[in-house]
C-alpha cells in the first residue's frame, strides 16, 4: 500500500546523485547502523507496578531492524510485483486489480531508515522500471496520495533519483481533476487515465489530509498549481465547520452540505487535525497556523472528556458539543503524537496513558473501544501503528525511559501474536487472537519505522527539519 525478475545492483545509497542531509546520516551509517545508540536505559514502570528490567536501546533497535527485514522479506518472496502481501496464504493482494507497487513506493523509506541498503536499492529500481500510473483505475484520492505521493516525494529527498520525482508529478496531475468540484474540495475517486470523478460524499481526513504531499510537490516541481488547490480544498472545508468550530464525519463536495455531524478525532477526521499542524510547520505558512491554534482550542473545549480513569476524547454533536458517546480506538491514538509535535506535552501524555492501558488491557489496541465501559466494540487490529507513533514522539520530546519500556511491549506483542513465517498478519480479533490474511503497506511504512525510532539514535531522524505525512514518510523542508 507489492513477478520476479533479475534486477540491477544500485550503488549504495550514500552515494546516489543526490547527497542525504544530516538528519538521516546515522541510519545511513551501515558498518554500524546503531552507532550512538548508547547503553541500556533503566525505565520507569509505564503505570505503576514493579520497576521493569532496563531497556537496552542498541539491542532493541537491532531487533526491529530484523523485524522489518524479515516483514519485506515475507513480500519480496510471495508478492513481488503486487500490492501487498497475504501473509496467511503466501499470496498477493492488488488493490484495484492492476498493481500499483504499493508496498514497495510505501516501503521504501523504510528500508533506508533501517539502513536496509540492498532491500531499498532492490525495491526503487522495481519502481523506477516497471512502476506507471497510465492506467484505467478508479483510484482513492487520499490514500493514493498519502501513500504512493508520499513515499515516492520522500524516496526522491532521501536518494535524489529523478525517476521518483517524474513519477510523483505525474502522479500529482493524474490526481488534479479531482478538485473539480463546485466547492474546490476533491472527490474521493478519480479515474489516472480519464480523470473521470465518484462519490462527492467525503469527509475531513479525505479532503484535508493532502497538503503536505501537494504542497512538497509543488515546492520540488516549481508548479503552484499543486499547493493552491490544496490549501483551497483545505481552506473550504474549514469554512465550513460549526459556529462552535467543529468538524463533522461526511460532507458533500459539490453543496458543502453536512451528512452525519458527529465530530471526534478518530475515522473520517483525524488526519485533518494532523495536517493543520504539519503543514505550517512543513511550510511556514501562518494560514494553517492560525487554523490549528484555533482547532485545538475547539478540541480541548467540547471533545477532551476528563474522566476518572484519565484523559480521552470521545464523541460530540459538532453543531452543540453535546457528548454523544465514550467512543476511541486504535486510529485515535495518534492525537498525543501530534500534540507532542505542537508543543503540549501535559494533554500528550495524560492522553498517551489512556491509550497504552487500551493495548494493554486488550493485549494490541483495538479499532473500537468504549472507555465509559472499558470494553471492545470493534476488535480488530490491522497492524496500525498510531500508539505506536505516539510513544515515538513523546520518548523525543520528554526523553522519558518509560516511553522505551512501552516500546519494548509493543515489540513483545507484535512478535508473540502477529508474526507469521512469512511476514506479519493482522488480527480480526485482539481478544481471540485470530488472525487475518493481511499484512498492509502501512505496516512497514508507519509501524516498523516508528517502532524502531523509538530505539534508534536521536540523531537518526531531525524532526527540526523534517515532517512526518500521515503514512510516516519523511518530508524534508528544503524552502523558505
Amino acid at each position: 500500500m507489492r513477478n520476479r525478475t533479475e534486477l540491477r545492483t544500485l550503488p549504495a545509497m550514500t552515494q546516489l546523485a543526490s547527497p542525504v542531509s544530516l538528519w538521516l546520516a546515522a541510519a545511513l551509517a551501515l558498518a554500524c547502523p546503531l552507532a550512538g545508540c548508547g547503553g541500556a536505559a533503566a525505565s520507569s514502570p509505564p503505570a505503576g507496578g514493579a520497576e521493569p528490567a532496563a531497556v537496552d536501546r542498541v539491542a532493541l533497535a537491532a531487533r526491529v531492524r530484523g523485524e522489518i527485514a524479515h516483514a519485506w522479506d515475507g513480500y519480496a518472496r510471495h508478492a513481488w510485483g503486487h500490492d501487498e502481501l497475504k501473509p496467511l496464504s503466501k499470496t498477493a493482494h492488488d488493490w484495484y486489480g492492476d498493481p500499483l507497487l504499493m508496498t514497495p513506493v510505501d516501503g521504501l523509506d523504510t528500508l533506508i531508515v533501517a539502513g536496509l541498503t540492498d532491500e531499498a536499492n532492490r525495491a526503487r529500481t522495481y519502481i523506477d522500471e516497471h512502476l506507471s500510473f497510465d492506467k484505467d483505475l478508479s483510484v482513492q484520492v487520499f490514500e493514493i496520495t498519502i501513500r504512493l505521493l508520499g513515499g515516492l516525494l520522500s524516496g526522491y529527498q532521501l536518494t535524489g533519483d529523478a525517476k521518483l520525482l517524474a513519477l510523483a508529478d505525474d502522479l500529482g496531475h493524474r490526481l488534479l481533476p479531482a478538485f473539480e468540484s463546485k466547492t474546490g474540495m476533491p472527490y474521493r475517486y478519480v479515474n489516472l487515465r480519464t480523470g473521470e470523478k465518484k462519490d462527492p460524499d467525503s469527509n475531513p481526513a479525505e479532503i484535508g489530509t493532502l497538503m503536505l504531499e501537494f504542497g512538497t510537490l509543488a515546492k520540488l516541481t516549481g508548479k503552484d498549481i499543486y499547493y493552491d488547490k490544496a490549501k483551497a480544498a483545505l481552506k473550504a472545508l474549514y469554512a465550513r465547520r460549526s459556529k462552535i468550530g467543529l468538524v463533522g464525519e461526511i460532507i458533500n463536495v459539490e453543496t458543502g452540505a453536512w451528512i452525519r455531524t458527529d465530530s471526534h478525532v478518530g475515522a473520517y477526521i483525524d488526519s485533518y487535525y494532523e495536517y493543520l499542524l504539519k503543514a505550517g510547520r512543513l511550510f511556514g505558512d501562518p494560514d494553517f497556523e492560525a487554523m490549528w491554534k484555533e482547532s485545538k482550542a475547539v478540541l480541548d473545549k467540547y471533545v477532551a472528556d476528563e474522566t476518572p480513569g484519565g484523559l480521552w476524547y470521545g464523541v460530540v454533536d459538532m453543531e452543540t458539543g453535546q457528548k454523544k458517546a465514550t467512543a476511541t480506538g486504535g486510529l485515535e491514538a495518534f492525537l498525543p503524537a501530534t500534540y507532542a509535535l505542537g508543543g503540549d506535552l501535559d494533554r500528550a501524555r495524560r492522553l498517551h496513558d489512556s491509550n497504552f492501558g487500551m493495548w494493554t488491557k486488550a493485549g494490541l489496541v483495538p479499532d473500537g473501544y468504549d472507555y465509559g465501559e472499558a470494553k471492545v466494540t470493534a476488535p480488530s487490529y490491522p497492524l496500525r501503528p498510531e500508539v505506536i507513533e505516539s510513544t515515538y514522539y513523546l520518548r523525543r520530546y520528554t526523553q522519558d525511559p518509560r516511553y522505551l519500556a512501552m516500546g519494548r511491549r509493543f515489540v513483545d506483542d507484535l512478535v508473540t501474536y502477529c508474526r507469521t513465517d512469512d511476514g506479519y498478519a493482522s488480527l480480526k480479533n485482539v481478544e481471540t487472537k485470530e488472525k487475518a490474511d493481511s499484512m498492509p503497506s502501512f505496516f512497514l511504512a508507519e509501524t516498523l519505522k516508528y517502532l524502531y525510532l523509538i530505539f534508534a539514535p536521536d540523531e537518526t531522524i531531525d524532526l527540526d527539519a523534517i515532517v512526518f505525512n500521515t503514512e510516516a514518510h519523511p518530508l524534508r523542508k528544503t524552502w523558505k
